[in-house]
């Protein structure tokens, strides 16, 4: 995706926020948002993709704040979703269609989100909204023609987003290897810290081994995915892959500026960039397929 003129607003608001998540010095404050503003100045062009742009950005933060900002709202994060997990396995043995109900949930999962506008700062916040999120359903709902494919399918690979999320997509992940049996599923996960991205620390930590295939990662530091960077194990699966499935805005912004297909887009739409470049209402659950 291009980046859009409404992006700006949005990307300073985070860097502001990560600013305050990591120290009350006011001169790092000022040193972070003026450094960020100078790279962004230089950096903005309507043709450029906004998650590259945005990695430039906020690694040029983490670099000046010296540390991950997100680190302790990442753990928070996951230990909310966790005390959830008893709701969300009630749902999705209940349901007539499991798998679109695992991949409802862990899209509501995907509403977790901080410093973006219109988006709460406390991991607790699932909490409140859940059931409602739920129960809003999908305003988008391509989960007939995903299903369809995921018969044909042998070979998948997840692109993971945010913590807390990341619980949920456990569940998505065995309810995907239970709808076929014969899916190679590989989980993709952040190569370094990034915003409030999942890493192979915490896909260790939830046992995915337990639901998938294998772990690869993104390789860097990278909104999205830097397909520059690739790791050579990702670029290979890349090659052989019969169906993407991405959770999150930034995976979108980043896989949407390639010719990978099919791809489908697991997400909460938060932004108005994204719902315009999609073709969908903002603030929905949608799931949507390209083929």
């Amino acid at each position: 995706m291009k980046i859009q003129s409404q992006c700006v607003p949005c990307l300073l608001k985070r860097i502001i926020f990560e600013a305050e998540q990591s120290t009350k010095d006011p001169k790092i404050k000022t040193k972070v948002i003026h450094n960020a503003c100078q790279a962004l100045s230089e950096l903005y062009d309507p043709n450029g993709c906004s998650a590259t742009i945005a990695t430039e950005v906020h690694k040029l933060v983490y670099e000046t704040l010296g540390d991950d900002p997100y680190k302790d709202l990442k753990n928070q994060s996951n230990k909310v979703a966790m005390s959830l997990v008893p709701q969300v396995e009630k749902l999705v043995e209940e349901s007539n269609d499991p798998l679109k109900m695992s991949m409802l949930c862990s899209i509501v999962g995907n509403t977790m989100d901080f410093g973006i506008e219109g988006v709460g700062i406390r991991p607790e916040m699932l909490k409140d909204i859940f059931e409602k999120t739920v129960a809003d359903g999908l305003g988008y709902d391509d989960s007939v023609r995903l299903k369809e494919l995921l018969k044909k399918s042998k070979n998948i690979l997840l692109f993971t987003d945010n913590c807390g999320e990341i619980v949920f997509d456990k569940i998505l992940c065995r309810e995907l290897k239970r709808f076929n049996p014969e899916l190679f599923l590989t989980l993709v996960v952040k190569g370094e810290p990034v915003l409030s991205d999942a890493t192979m620390e915490d896909a260790e930590k939830l046992q995915f081994e337990e639901v998938v295939d294998k772990i690869l990662t993104t390789g860097c530091f990278a909104v999205g995915v830097d397909f520059n960077k690739l790791p050579s194990d990702l670029d290979s699966a890349l090659k052989q892959v019969d169906l993407i499935i991405c959770k999150g805005m930034a995976n979108y912004e980043s896989f949407s500026e390639t010719n990978y297909h099919p791809i489908a887009y697991l997400m909460r739409t938060k932004c108005d960039p994204i719902a315009t470049s999609m073709n969908v209402p903002v603030n929905i659950n949608a799931i949507k397929l390209y083929e």
